[in-house]
């Protein structure tokens, strides 16, 4: 079964049975923060190749996401430069979780309310239970402005890296900053 079909066969609710915040309703909740931002529509962008076809000569921080998991069930949402590739083992051993793995596509639908390919720190918005730790890359954030999906892969939001640290910390919990400059040096497993 291709991704697509895979994704159409995902019920598309979160972990308390409700269903996930629509972008309108992410859009609504940076205002409801009084955090300026814009958003534009596109073709669905799954991977940081689509996103660089759709995307030349507008500025700021692009991202890749990962919705990982350890053995014992603790998730971790991990917003890090677009290019960049991570040694799972050596990001798990700094956050003390040993080995994490990509969790599944249903476990990322019940706590951040979006598909493979869609994934977003935006995203924490529907983790009722603050049951996902948010992991952020230090470099990402010293760029302006950022730009992620708002839960949809057909759009993209802009906003700036302070009011992305406001609205994490406000619907979520504060997240962990990491140097991954530190992790370059270690050979990559995966990501």
């Amino acid at each position: 079964m291709n991704d697509e079909a895979n994704n159409n066969t995902i019920e598309r609710l979160l972990i308390n049975g409700q269903p996930p915040a629509t972008p309108v309703q992410v859009q609504r909740a940076l205002d409801d923060l009084g955090i300026k931002h814009s958003s534009i529509s596109h073709a669905p962008m799954r991977t940081v190749a689509d996103s660089r076809a759709l995307r030349e000569g507008v500025p700021g921080g692009y991202s890749k996401n990962l919705f990982l998991r350890n053995r014992k069930g603790k998730m971790l949402l991990v917003t890090l430069l677009e290019h960049r590739t991570v040694n799972l083992k050596a990001l798990g051993e700094m956050l003390g979780l040993g080995k994490p793995s990509f969790a599944s596509p249903q476990r990322l639908m019940q706590y951040l309310g979006v598909i493979p390919g869609a994934v977003t720190p935006l995203a924490v918005l529907n983790d009722v239970t603050r049951s996902v730790s948010v992991v952020l890359d230090q470099q990402l954030l010293s760029m302006d402005p950022l730009h992620f999906h708002p839960c949809d892969n057909s759009m993209t939001t802009t906003v700036s890296s302070v009011d992305l640290m406001r609205y994490i910390e406000h619907y979520h919990e504060a997240p962990a900053i990491v140097d991954f400059d530190a992790l370059e040096g270690v050979p990559s497993d995966t990501a």
